[in-house]
């Protein structure tokens, strides 16, 4: 069976509550037998550090969205880094980076909490996972200043030159979820020119359901959608695709 890896979920997302366990089933007779479920806050990392503990194959990260950076309290970093450095199931420092269509958070207490992640990532040793949304030149002018040797990935991309040509600059991932799979997708010229060994795929699930999904919950089972809908972009089957970005995945979150 083709073996599918789904880097960016939220299993602990109330979505799930109901059913997470049959999510999970169906996701391994799918052949999703890796998954990486992704933290908004620290009491969400915690869910997550839980629930990675409890399943096999299945590892979580800290961080703050910046949806909730806003709410964050005054030792949220030192909580992320003591989360991160204490527990070898958290593999990655996220979900953190800036979304100023939203602005559920101000501006600069985002700024400063993206830059804090970044900094951590670098002296964790643990990728980054970075959430953009209509903050292009601000993501870039970040991983621009970054501390070096800082790792992670552009997560659900969609496009944004600027941060996408720093990101490339610095050897970092990018990953594609099932907008990949949208009429609407505009970037599918940037997802041909990354490296095929920087190549990831998620399903952001329970968000952003792939075609013939869309409009209804997402889950991890549907990363083999998304894996079919880049492979049809790239001009390669779904076997290739799918082999690539689970090796890739692996290697980016230093799991088995």
């Amino acid at each position: 069976m083709i073996e599918y890896f789904d880097s960016h979920c939220h299993l602990t997302d109330a979505a799930f509550r109901e059913d997470r366990e049959a999510v999970l089933l169906r996701a391994s007779e799918a052949g999703v037998r890796r998954m990486v479920t992704i933290a908004s806050d620290v009491a969400d990392a915690r869910a997550a550090l839980e629930l990675a503990r409890g399943h096999s194959g299945v590892w979580s990260t800290v961080g703050v969205h910046p949806h909730e950076a806003g709410k964050a309290s005054s030792s949220a970093v030192e909580d992320v880094r003591a989360l991160a450095t204490s527990h070898a199931e958290v593999v990655a420092i996220g979900e953190t980076g800036l979304d100023f269509h939203y602005d559920h958070s101000p501006r600069d207490v985002q700024r400063a909490l993206f830059d804090a992640h970044l900094a951590l990532g670098a002296e964790t040793g643990l990728p980054v996972i970075v959430h953009a949304r209509e903050a292009d030149a601000d993501i870039a002018a970040a991983l621009r200043t970054m501390p070096r040797g800082t790792m992670g990935v552009l997560h659900c991309f969609t496009g944004g030159d600027a941060a996408f040509s720093e990101a490339m600059s610095a050897g970092w991932y990018v990953s594609f979820s099932g907008i990949a799979s949208f009429g609407s997708f505009r970037a599918a010229d940037l997802l041909r020119e990354v490296p095929a060994d920087k190549l990831l795929v998620e399903t952001d699930a329970p968000y952003l359901a792939p075609v013939p999904f869309r409009g209804k919950r997402n889950e991890p089972a549907f990363v083999v959608r998304v894996v079919e809908a880049v492979a049809r972009l790239l001009e390669r089957t779904a076997e290739e695709v799918a082999e690539l970005t689970t090796g890739n995945a692996r290697r980016f979150y230093g799991v088995a």
